[in-house]
């Protein structure tokens, strides 16, 4: 019949469909990678914000950028589209474009912008960060936790751009705790899945039996 894939139809209609036909038509879950790119990169600027290292450290930042939280973050919202996850798209294309955003305005443009004008760009990713925040109300506690963590963390840096009292090296800080979050969550998506059950729960909203209710969506 149309519609129906080839692990769908067994020519033989007295043999059940193979098992291992029908896993290969499965898509993989980006989420994981998405994650643990947007993680380690934000762990590694904000040990700088933090005052852990020093600028000289940013180089690294900005590999990482580039390759890490920006193209693979990129690639895991891309891989977003087909499974239908709007959300999921919107958010691993989103902050993969801003990491290479950062590290193109850090090797290229910083010099020759005003830092109160660098704050208004972190000030409106807060805004957008939060909508957002708002949006993964309704999946699991942990992704809502590391959005409102997040906007949180732009908006004390975006105070910082702008020159009010420690308001940076906090944000660093809450960038940690942003990271570790999302590493939680990334973790959780890889072992739960391949341990066909919940290891690392999540906080699941609606159907904490399930196991696909460990998944970010």
């Amino acid at each position: 019949m149309a519609g129906l894939t080839p692990a769908d139809q067994p020519t033989d209609p007295a043999k059940k469909p193979d098992k291992g036909r029908r896993q290969m038509n499965k898509l993989a879950n980006p989420a994981p990678l998405g994650l643990a790119g947007f993680a380690l990169t934000t762990w590694m600027l904000s040990m700088v914000n933090a005052g852990w290292y020093s600028e000289a450290g940013v180089p690294m930042v900005l590999a990482l950028a580039f390759a890490f939280g920006g193209a693979a973050q990129f690639c895991a919202g891309l891989l977003e589209l087909p499974r239908g996850n709007t959300f999921g798209f919107v958010a691993f294309c989103s902050y993969g474009a801003f990491w290479w955003s950062f590290a193109l305005f850090v090797a290229f443009f910083a010099a020759h912008v005003p830092a109160a004008f660098v704050g208004w760009y972190l000030f409106m990713w807060g805004v957008f960060t939060f909508y957002m925040w708002i949006g993964s109300l309704t999946l699991n506690r942990a992704v809502s936790y590391i959005f409102l963590a997040l906007w949180i963390t732009f908006g004390l840096l975006a105070l910082g751009a702008w020159g009010i009292g420690p308001a940076t090296k906090i944000g660093g800080y809450v960038g940690l705790v942003t990271a570790i979050i999302a590493f939680y969550v990334s973790a959780a998506e890889v072992i739960n899945e391949t341990h066909g059950r919940v290891v690392l729960p999540l906080g699941a909203r609606l159907s904490p039996s399930d196991v696909r209710a460990a998944r970010i969506i």
